[in-house]
């Protein structure tokens, strides 16, 4: 009998529970859809966890007072949304810990992908089974390394999840930012390297987090490869995209990334320069030269200076143009709908 009364106990404590979530949802929901929340600007809401302030604050009390009588969900929110401002030990120890996950995306980007990348040039190239793989897969042998690839940008991915099912929403939401960039890349296919992929690749990395930003970035140029021409450079091609999408989501997660429109359109610039030129520019080299040299390293870079500083510009321009807006809408649906 007390067993029983006990389950019945727990029962409640669980179905309470549940209800003050759903009710926090539901007041998340209101609040991203009141007249204050449309007033604020993208730099508050992108650090509504840690500042609320201002108009903000107020919009959370008042929603909060309305809640109180029905079930305490008040209370919670204002906790849930608040907490973190008053913690800031919670905020460093956030910083220096790597979940999981991270570290698996670390060993991939750094380790694993580098490595797929030799070890499939050398098996399709130059390896005894070179004749054979060309005889069968013919063009196409490079989808076997840009395939690996994916499978790898797929894991840490899922492993957000943490033993739960992603819902068809999250799926459809960065498919929706693949499908945006492959048509950004297609849609300026007349004016080359001037491309808005990186710029999309950072705003889904920072709406969605690192392992999302690396699965946007390499699963782009995949996708639009089959538009531009499918090669040897497509896994160099996915791993600097993904590369790039996975640090972005890093360092803004480590709040040392800024979300003001000129700072991270310069941040745009840079890594693209730097990260994406960086690591295309000798792909381009061992792609045309088996025998590496230094003054060949140091003339493929200077030659893809100019269109190094073309795409950089791009990244800059559609960062100005279109992060504020962008960044919005995602943060809204990602409230709303409860997602990642």
């Amino acid at each position: 009998m007390q067993k029983k009364m006990k389950n019945e106990k727990i029962q409640g404590v669980q179905a309470e529970n549940m209800e003050r979530e759903q009710e926090t949802k539901e007041f998340l929901k209101q609040f991203y859809e009141s007249p204050e929340a449309e007033e604020d600007t993208i730099a508050a809401k992108l650090k509504r966890t840690f500042v609320p302030k201002g108009k903000k604050t107020k919009a959370i009390a008042d929603f909060a007072k309305d809640l109180m009588g029905e079930g305490g969900a008040g209370d919670v929110v204002i906790d849930d949304d608040m907490f973190e401002a008053d913690t800031e030990g919670y905020k460093q120890q956030e910083k220096k810990r790597l979940s999981k996950r991270t570290r698996v995306s670390l060993f991939l980007l750094l380790v694993a992908i580098p490595l797929t990348i030799a070890a499939g040039f050398w098996l399709t190239d130059q390896s005894a089974l070179a004749d054979w793989i060309d005889r069968v897969f013919g063009p196409r042998k490079y989808y076997l390394i840009s395939l690996v690839i994916v499978l790898y940008a797929l894991l840490p991915f899922f492993m957000a999840f943490e033993g739960r099912k992603p819902e068809v929403r999250e799926l459809v939401v960065l498919a929706t930012m693949i499908a945006l960039a492959t048509a950004g890349r297609a849609a300026f296919f007349m004016t080359p390297s001037f491309k808005p992929i990186i710029a999309i690749v950072i705003i889904s990395a920072i709406a969605f987090g690192a392992e999302a930003g690396f699965l946007v970035g390499s699963m782009t140029m995949l996708v639009s490869n089959f538009l531009f021409g499918q090669g040897p450079w497509t896994p160099w091609q996915m791993f600097a995209m993904g590369f790039i999408g996975f640090l972005s989501g890093i360092l803004y997660r480590l709040r040392i990334l800024p979300t003001k429109r000129l700072q991270l359109s310069v941040y745009g610039f840079l890594v693209t320069f730097m990260i994406y030129g960086g690591i295309m520019n000798p792909a381009a080299l061992f792609m045309s030269v088996y025998q590496f040299s230094w003054s060949g390293l140091l003339a493929i870079y200077i030659s893809g200076v100019p269109v190094d500083l073309v795409h950089a510009s791009s990244t800059f321009l559609f960062l100005w143009i279109g992060a504020k807006p962008l960044l919005e809408k995602l943060q809204r649906i990602k409230v709303k709908y409860g997602l990642l």
